[in-house]
């Protein structure tokens, strides 16, 4: 249980879990921009597969597939689907650009990315965090890894957006939670 527990913080990575490496050196060159497939497979609202990689946003942290929110009326739902369906409505209705950057400790491939929405560039983190489908990673010490991740977050939490209307437990207070239960 230990085992499968850590497996499942290691896939749901708060970057104090995830170790970014440096490229490894015998690399013939450095990690180049690559489009988002419309293939890719969703996994979580962080994280996709696309052939044999997985790639996660850096510094982003999604609501956990099978947590509930509650809205006011009482009715339930998947937190981390509510999630990974708006990841997906921004892959598909953008063209979607990431950069490599590191490695979690299960060789996902750390990403930041960029969408061209009219004609403008956003960055992928921030609007998943600002529309509140979506928080600040945070270190295994509890320190947002992207400080302007966290401010969208404050900013999406006081406007009440997204996730934010609802009842739900904070996904990286869950991970951050496991993680002492571990040690």
């Amino acid at each position: 249980m230990r085992r499968a527990s850590f497996a499942v913080l290691a896939a749901f990575s708060v970057c104090g879990w995830a170790q970014v490496h440096a490229q490894d050196a015998t690399d013939a060159a450095p990690p180049t921009p690559f489009a988002v497939s419309k293939s890719a497979q969703l996994l979580t609202g962080d994280t996709w597969r696309d052939g044999d990689r997985t790639f996660r946003l850096y510094g982003v942290q999604s609501c956990l597939r099978g947590t509930s929110a509650e809205e006011s009326n009482g009715n339930k739902v998947d937190c981390g689907n509510a999630s990974l369906a708006h990841l997906a409505a921004l892959f598909d209705s953008a063209a979607v650009t990431c950069q490599p950057i590191g490695y979690a400790l299960d060789k996902a491939v750390f990403v930041v990315c960029g969408a061209q929405l009219n004609g403008e560039t956003i960055d992928v983190g921030t609007a998943l965090i600002a529309t509140g489908y979506a928080f600040a990673a945070t270190t295994a010490k509890g320190k947002a890894v992207n400080e302007n991740y966290l401010v969208a977050e404050i900013n999406a939490k006081m406007k009440r957006t997204g996730l934010w209307r609802k009842m739900f437990q904070h996904p990286v207070q869950l991970l951050l939670n496991k993680r002492s239960e571990i040690q």
